[in-house]
């Protein structure tokens, strides 16, 4: 392991020759590697990266980085090596900034129904997924075409002809397959065009809802201002960012799906704002003088700030809105009926800014063809020189000279784009049709072949390589385990606990007396056992975000009910709705060892026992799941004893500072972890009346900054959050997709690489990859330990590279210290590596990894996953592939390929990828002979009639030749060099 290898300082001498690095001095930093005081210096010198400097401890650090020597190159190589289009592509994206110079967001007050009262014009409310416009597209379309060598050489010879002394034959010789091509080409981008502009008027013209005072009128999407009142009905789309005003649920929220913008199934729970909650009719909202203050529009749709504010009541109301009270655009709602005011329209809204426009693929064999091109250009320019040589340059040689360049154009056939084209639908279409990976979809036909040469494979964990589906497996209290097998022997102790409580407040004439019995008690209690699991099952089932649905009954309005006290609990339409899967596993346990769930609103929950009693318990807070918190939190209080207990559960890194000492937690995370559960630690604190009040009114106050709330808040949070008692520790397993190892083994044989990119933590994305055969067993694992400056990051990776053969895992904190210092020795460093795991990664790190990759490495890549969080890898990548999971259909549909299940990757690969490319290969090979032949044959006829510029064949005998001849013989050239169902696979295993 890295701490295992000497570190030796790094003589002073040395600093001088690393002069050109500027940086802080290391001294004022925490060294944790305790080295000595010399290699405080260590962030000032290069990166040993060669093996030389390796072998030889004096020059670790001398070696100078191939990527910095290269960056010196600037003169005449480097200009004409690619620096022009450099230079070019920076002063067109220059004058592009210039011309569109953004608008600056802003903050804004919006007045509830009274658009006209807002003080700047916010951008119209329509959705345009257009490329181009009604004079862009025939513009646009010739260059996305021309831009090619292959066409813009025939666009060239073809309006030669034009010339009556360059004239070879007649026009439709070279305009006839050149302007099929075209025609071809916009009448796909026609269709494609006109699909989105039915697609986007369909979305523009859905009618709403909108309160005026006059009453409800119907408007269009496209025609909704910032500050309208906008009703939106049960499965009705979201069609504006809005904040939540009132619901026709009693309880005053609303559920909403977010499958299209986040990519999660589950239902997110919304809350109204209370003071227009409570209002007895929807025209009250006009006799109120209130207004929403909301934070500029931002990326992020997993935070909002705001405040409401009524100014026309004594005193003036003042609400602080978070995202619970927000209604994003391209949301569903999923309950009820709600109604919301505007705050953003158009391409300030979350959707739309979280949209990125997906590039234009082009694969690499269009590439090789157009490089090949020029190359069959020069050496029909040096035939030609030779044919007027041969001649004597004689008369006007010059002219002889083009019109030999035009008799051997046809080295260039310009039917080769036509007859790919036409095998790339061939290819999409028999990908679709093959019974053995059902589902699949090609949504780009002008890539199939690139899914033969790949190199990295890039793949997300949670729903792509796991089945995204939790089973709780462990709890752990610390002296005793329990695991699926002796889940009986909880039940048991649940079901004693619960009926001794029962007896004990059944045999008291007073609610105080067993309160006082039960608090004088509570420590002899907690030493047993049976104490610990009811007040560990408790915690779990009360400390959550789940939700009990019910099926609407027969001859109820279409709004779900919710179940009252006197409903029959045991109903077995009850569904549990949460925005993590983890936290349904959870009451989904403890509804199987006798605590279940059965109702919740905004201000309670009610919990069914054993045996029968309704326990109902008061939710005075709420702290909700954020990704920096790496925890959640509620305080309760109990309806019969009156106290209040506030529960948390959350990661072991984040618990392990919070909870009180103890020796057991850390050993059995690890544990845990090295199983493939993901662990959470549940721990809980008393609290007294005075102590939350106090908290109540300082968090109240923190609520209601607008300036750097979320610190305020989180400050006041943290007052709480000492010395808690731990209850236990909970495991919960994602099981692995089928046929997982055997495809990755094959992937592997197949000499593809595989990254695997998570949000998740690193101990449970390591085991995952052991357990999936992503790492063999024969393979080293190394841990990049945590690294949060340049001089650790300079010697983590100088220990790294001293590893052979094994495969690297780190966090996506560490991995953005060493791209930002590091990015070329880094990218090096791990493109060795067998196998590589990012764990803790945005979704923005995926899109950068992969084009790291593409960068440093000129590979082809692919990415697959099943999330909105994947969408940005997916299409930064040269191959997309979506898998249709729970997550839903997000990154399918912006995928290249869709896949119904992990395991079709193999075939999809390894089968069509091969056949795709064998087959483009051979048919670009065939024509180009086919071009050669006949050039050869027309300079053999010109030498024998004295090197005249006479053409051989008629031209609709070339133009037949081109389209139709070759057309024909495209299934015989696909079937010759198609690969027999399972040799591909076979070789591989």
């Amino acid at each position: 392991m890295a701490d295992q290898i000497p570190l030796h300082p790094v003589p002073r001498s040395t600093q001088r020759r690393a002069a050109y690095y500027t940086s802080a001095p290391a001294a004022q930093r925490h060294n944790r590697y305790q080295v000595e005081d010399e290699s405080s210096h260590l962030d000032e010198m290069p990166l040993m990266m060669s093996e030389e400097g390796f072998e030889n401890d004096e020059s670790d650090y001398h070696t100078l980085p191939r990527a910095r020597i290269s960056q010196r190159k600037r003169g005449l190589e480097w200009f004409i090596c690619g620096g022009w289009k450099f230079l070019c592509t920076s002063c067109s994206d220059w004058l592009i900034n210039i011309c569109r110079r953004k608008k600056e967001l802003k903050a804004r007050t919006v007045w509830l129904g009274c658009p006209e009262k807002c003080e700047e014009k916010y951008p119209k409310n329509a959705i345009k997924n257009q490329k181009y416009n009604i004079f862009t597209f025939i513009p646009g379309v010739l260059y996305e075409q021309f831009k090619f060598f292959l066409n813009l050489y025939f666009l060239v010879v073809s309006c030669s002809q034009f010339v009556p002394a360059l004239k070879i034959g007649y026009l439709y010789t070279y305009w006839a397959p050149l302007g099929f091509v075209l025609t071809v080409t916009v009448v796909r981008e026609a269709v494609d065009e006109f699909r989105r502009y039915k697609r986007d008027k369909e979305m523009n013209s859905q009618l709403y809802s909108k309160l005026t005072v006059r009453g409800k009128v119907q408007v269009k999407s496209s025609d909704i201002q910032v500050g309208d009142l906008i009703i939106v009905e049960k499965n009705q789309r979201i069609p504006s960012d809005m904040v939540f005003l009132r619901t026709s649920e009693k309880t005053g929220s609303c559920f909403i799906r977010t499958d299209q913008l986040d990519g999660e199934t589950d239902w997110k729970l919304k809350v109204a704002v209370s003071c227009t909650q409570r209002l007895p009719a929807l025209g009250d909202l006009f006799s109120i003088n209130a207004y929403v203050y909301a934070q500029k529009p931002q990326l992020d749709i997993h935070s909002f700030e705001g405040t409401f504010t009524r100014e026309d009541s004594d005193p003036a109301v003042h609400e602080s809105l978070s995202l619970e009270n927000t209604l994003w655009a391209s949301t569903v709602v999923a309950s009820g009926t709600v109604i919301g005011v505007v705050i953003y329209t158009g391409k300030e809204t979350r959707s739309v800014m979280n949209t990125s426009n997906p590039k234009n693929k082009v694969g690499l064999l269009d590439l090789e063809l157009n490089q090949l091109t020029k190359a069959l250009f020069l050496a029909l320019v040096a035939l030609s020189v030779v044919m007027v040589t041969l001649q004597g340059f004689v008369g006007p040689w010059y002219r002889n000279l083009f019109r030999f360049l035009l008799l051997f154009s046809y080295i260039i056939p310009i039917s080769l784009r036509v007859n790919l084209d036409m095998g790339k639908a061939a290819y999409g279409w028999m990908i679709m049709k093959d019974d053995n990976i059902p589902g699949t979809v090609v949504r780009t036909s002008t890539i199939p072949e690139e899914l033969g040469r790949l190199v990295y494979l890039l793949t997300d964990k949670t729903g792509t390589l796991t089945q995204n589906e939790m089973i709780f497996k462990r709890l752990h209290l610390g002296t005793v385990s329990y695991g699926t097998d002796t889940m009986d022997e909880i039940q048991n102790h649940i079901i004693n606990s619960y009926s001794q409580m029962h007896s004990q407040n059944s045999g008291n004439s007073t609610s105080s007396t067993p309160s006082r019995k039960l608090q004088s008690s509570a420590p002899k209690v907690r030493k047993s056992v049976s104490s610990r699991i009811h007040e560990a099952v408790k915690a779990i089932a009360l400390c959550h975000n789940v939700t009990p649905v019910y099926e609407s009954r027969a001859g109820v309005s279409g709004e779900t009910e919710y179940a009252e006290v006197d409903q029959d609990f045991s109903d077995e339409n009850r569904t549990y709705q949460a925005s993590s899967p983890d936290e349904v596993a959870l009451v989904q346990w403890t509804e199987s060892v006798g605590l279940t769930l059965v109702n919740r609103d905004l201000t309670s929950m009610q919990l069914k026992t054993p045996g029968g009693h309704i326990l109902t318990y008061y939710i005075l807070q709420i702290f909700p799941f954020t990704s920096e918190s790496k925890r959640m939190g509620i305080i309760v209080r109990d309806e019969s004893s009156g106290e209040i207990t506030f529960y948390m559960k959350g990661a072991d890194v984040a618990m392990s500072t919070i909870v009180q000492y103890n020796d057991w937690l850390e050993e059995e995370c690890g544990n845990m972890a090295r199983e493939g559960l993901r662990t959470l630690v549940v721990a809980k604190k008393s609290l007294t009346e005075e102590q939350y009040q106090d908290f109540e009114s300082r968090y109240n106050q923190a609520k209601l900054s607008i300036h750097d709330r979320t610190l305020k808040v989180a400050a006041v949070v943290e007052s709480l959050e000492r010395e808690m008692e731990l209850l236990c520790l909970t495991g919960v397993e994602d099981q692995l997709q089928a046929d997982v190892r055997p495809t990755l083994e094959m992937l592997r044989n197949a000499g593809i690489k595989i990254w695997m990119l998570t949000g998740d933590k690193l101990e449970t994305a390591t085991c995952i990859a052991k357990s999936s055969h992503l790492v063999s067993r024969t393979q080293d694992i190394h841990i990049f330990r945590p690294v949060t400056t340049r001089g650790e990051a300079h010697l983590e990776l100088n220990a790294f590279r001293r590893k052979h053969d094994c495969a690297l895992v780190i966090s996506g904190d560490s991995l953005e210290v060493c791209l930002k210092y590091y990015e070329h020795e880094f990218v090096e460093l791990a493109c060795q590596c067998p196998a590589v795991v990012c764990c803790r990664c945005s979704p923005t790190q995926k899109a950068h990894i992969v084009k790291l990759l593409q960068h440093h490495t000129g590979k082809r890549t692919c990415a697959i996953g099943d999330g909105g969080n994947d969408v940005s890898m997916i299409q930064a990548a040269d191959c997309g592939i979506g898998i249709e999971g729970k997550e839903g259909k997000q990154a399918s549909l912006a995928a290249d390929f869709s896949i119904t299940q992990f395991k079709h990757i193999g075939r999809l690969l390894m089968v069509h990828g091969r056949n795709s490319y064998k087959r483009s290969a051979a048919l670009g090979q065939f024509v180009m002979h086919r071009g050669l032949i006949i050039s050869t044959m027309q300079a053999v006829f010109s030498s024998v009639f004295y090197f005249a510029s006479v053409p051989l064949y008629q031209g609709f005998l070339m133009v037949c030749n081109h389209i139709y001849y070759v057309s024909s013989l495209l299934p015989s050239i696909g079937s010759g060099c198609e690969t027999r169902n399972g040799i591909a696979i076979s070789r591989t295993l």
